[in-house]
């Protein structure tokens, strides 16, 4: 066994017992495993979702965090192809970040963080809490910074308009929706609240979270407890 195998088994026994742990070249984060069974039924959270624009400063743990990740755009089918929204010819053009405040997830430091469905991971790629930035960013809607995290959905449309042309930028905003609803079921599941957004400056809020140039922004859903 070489050097990168042995340490790759030696950082995923770690995280096993230590979820949260810092593991792989570009400092990956591997969340705790998801669940696919809850504590309410469906048709519960259906009846109770609403759209909460008020949280408690009370931190997540970062199971609720690694949940609604999954809910997003987790991976749910054998081999990694299928995920927890659908998508327009399984070509998947949407990426999710996590705009983490300071001491709001628990075994989680500040910043903004990007989820890798296939390995069930963050990627670090801003270090600062940057909730009220990105609440000026979204026209000045100050009440997004009082929830702990805020899951930012974007699109890379070439993915997508590859097969579909420019149809594929509609089947991106489809999918949008498709996990910008999976997020708010799975918030209910968890006792928690979810808000959204969609009046934003799209290259003032790409610009403060660092996002990669053909990431365009399509929603903000600050996710926290309720108040």
């Amino acid at each position: 066994m070489n050097v990168s195998p042995l340490r790759a088994l030696l950082c995923s026994l770690l995280v096993l017992a230590v979820p949260g742990t810092l593991c792989g070249e570009k400092s990956m984060i591997l969340l705790p495993d998801p669940k696919t069974k809850g504590p309410i039924s469906l048709e519960e959270t259906l009846a109770s979702r609403r759209t909460h624009r008020a949280f408690q400063a009370k931190p997540l743990q970062l199971e609720d965090l690694a949940q609604v990740l999954w809910a997003a755009q987790g991976i749910t089918g054998a081999g990694g192809r299928f995920r927890a929204a659908p998508s327009a010819g399984a070509l998947y053009p949407l990426d999710v970040y996590a705009v983490v405040g300071e001491a709001s997830i628990q075994g989680l430091d500040a910043g903004v963080y990007h989820y890798l469905p296939s390995r069930h991971g963050l990627e670090r790629i801003a270090t600062t809490d940057l909730r009220k930035e990105t609440a000026r960013a979204s026209l000045g809607q100050m009440w997004m910074a009082d929830a702990p995290v805020s899951l930012v959905l974007t699109a890379e449309y070439s993915r997508i308009e590859v097969k579909y042309g420019s149809m594929g930028r509609t089947y991106a905003v489809m999918e949008a929706g498709h996990a910008g609803q999976n997020i708010f079921l799975q918030a209910e599941a968890l006792g928690l609240g979810a808000g959204i957004v969609g009046a934003f400056d799209d290259a003032g809020l790409a610009r403060v979270l660092q996002l990669p140039s053909t990431h365009e922004p399509l929603l903000v859903m600050p996710v926290g407890h309720k108040r």
